[in-house]
């Protein structure tokens, strides 16, 4: 049985279908013929529809082989592929990298072709392989370009929290050795910026400060960007470094970490354990001399669990580890950043505003800051443009999301003194912002609040929480 032998009816509405998904779709019959061709595809590959409909695949893209080709590898395997790269060139000759998910077709248990979704990320690429040959020019010319981009030090960490003050001072001690720091905390609690302070305070100061979010890259690209490439790797492959090779003498961020495949984690592990990596393609071994930085948004046994985060390459890095409080934890914090943040506003936007009024430090205590001091900084920078010319923000100033938050009575002039109750409250403030960082989790939250999961279950049985 073929596809062709479908009813016309069935083939139109299936077409209809297909050509209203926003995605590149192909599909090719078991003798590699296209028999479907969508609008986006032919956007993607540089073609017109017509140019690839009923003729067969590789006389559209020659570059290409039984084997280079997923629709090709499909046919001929029956075994579906996801998430694989293809980079090929088209019939005009025009280079396309894309990331491919290619799906065998049955019929009735009988092959009848294969269909396959692709994802552009050609741009992607060339962004990504630019940025490395700048990074690669930039150290060839002394690197002082490359190390301006760790700009911070422990000095712009600015807290008042007891806790956070000790972490400061034990990362700033910590920062003369070489080996592996784990970080951790909640999107906007300035992990790079902590980072950033752990470079500039090491003996590695004067070399490179080389930054890469795991989450922004397809893992092929990921790679090749990390490891670097040889040339006849893949097609159109040139002689190129990775970022550890860039990084040479310096510093790699490796920020969420817990996005990047369980297999280049592997890589990733051999690489720190060995000192040394091996281009995508080539044979050569080059030793790196490289300290690695990681940080996640998550804790790490929170990953391990969910299978984001390898035990081997968690128990490699976790040689030194920090975890940056979120900003609701910090209370402290709150209204003493919010001056800061005035105070450069005022300068910015030639305002003399003093500070927050008294109804408006009780909402920001109030408030959990999901987003942290990245949210506080952007909610004071709104007040400040949108306030008049008065001496103090106010109620009226404040986002619309935060104009339903009503100050918390605690927070403003205190009417009762009676320790037993305000402990109580106290308590259970703290195991609700424990067990709300830890996202639910009852261990993390004891281990947050130093106590043994066994009076944290007490606790919030006894609490009612």
């Amino acid at each position: 049985m073929r596809l062709n032998s479908v009813s016309n009816v069935t083939e139109e509405i299936l077409s209809a279908i297909l050509k209203c998904i926003d995605e590149a779709i192909h599909v090719v019959n078991t003798e590699g013929i296209t028999i479907f061709y969508n609008e986006v595809a032919a956007k993607h590959d540089g073609l017109r529809i017509s140019e690839v409909v009923g003729k067969p695949l590789l006389n559209v893209f020659p570059s290409l082989n039984n084997q280079s080709s997923t629709l090709l590898k499909v046919i001929e395997t029956k075994k579906p592929i996801y998430n694989e790269t293809q980079t090929f060139v088209n019939l005009h000759g025009h280079k396309i990298d894309t990331v491919n998910t290619t799906l065998p077709i049955f019929v009735q248990g009988e092959l009848i072709g294969a269909v396959e979704i692709a994802k552009d990320y050609s741009q992607i690429k060339q962004l990504s392989e630019r940025l490395v040959e700048i990074q690669k020019s930039l150290k060839q010319r002394g690197g002082k370009a490359i190390k301006q981009q760790a700009v911070y030090t422990f000095r712009d960490l600015l807290t008042n929290n007891k806790h956070f003050i000790t972490v400061k001072e034990k990362a700033e001690k910590l920062a003369k050795s070489d080996s592996p720091i784990l970080v951790y905390g909640e999107s906007g609690t300035g992990k790079e910026l902590f980072v950033q302070s752990i470079h500039n305070a090491s003996s590695r100061a004067a070399g490179p400060f080389i930054a890469q979010n795991c989450a922004a890259i397809p893992e092929n690209l990921l790679e090749s960007i990390l490891f670097g490439t040889s040339k006849g790797s893949y097609t159109g492959a040139v002689d190129r470094p990775g970022l550890f090779e860039l990084a040479n003498g310096g510093t790699l961020f490796l920020d969420e970490l817990n996005s990047m495949p369980f297999d280049l984690q592997a890589k990733l592990l051999r690489v720190i354990e060995d000192g040394a990596v091996r281009r995508i393609g080539g044979s050569n071994v080059i030793s790196v001399d490289v300290r690695v930085i990681s940080a996640m948004n998550v804790y790490p046994t929170v990953a391990m669990e969910a299978n984001q985060l390898r035990t081997d390459l968690f128990y490699r890095l976790n040689v030194l580890t920090f975890e940056l409080m979120p900003l609701r934890q910090r209370k402290e914090d709150i209204v003493y950043l919010s001056d800061i943040f005035i105070s450069q506003y005022n300068k910015r936007l030639r305002k003399h505003v003093s500070g927050l009024d008294e109804n408006v430090k009780a909402i920001f205590l109030k408030h959990q800051w999901p987003g942290n001091v990245r949210e506080l900084k952007h909610t004071v920078e709104y007040m400040m443009n949108v306030c008049e010319d008065r001496m103090m923000l106010t109620g009226q100033d404040l986002p619309m999301m935060m104009k339903n938050i009503q100050p918390d009575p605690s927070e403003q002039t205190r009417t009762s003194f009676v320790l037993r109750e305000n402990l109580r409250e106290l308590e259970i403030q703290l195991i609700n912002d424990a067990l709300k960082a830890s996202g639910g989790n009852v261990q993390q939250a004891a281990v947050l609040l130093e106590i043994p999961r066994q009076t944290l279950q007490y606790k919030i049985k006894k609490l009612n929480i």
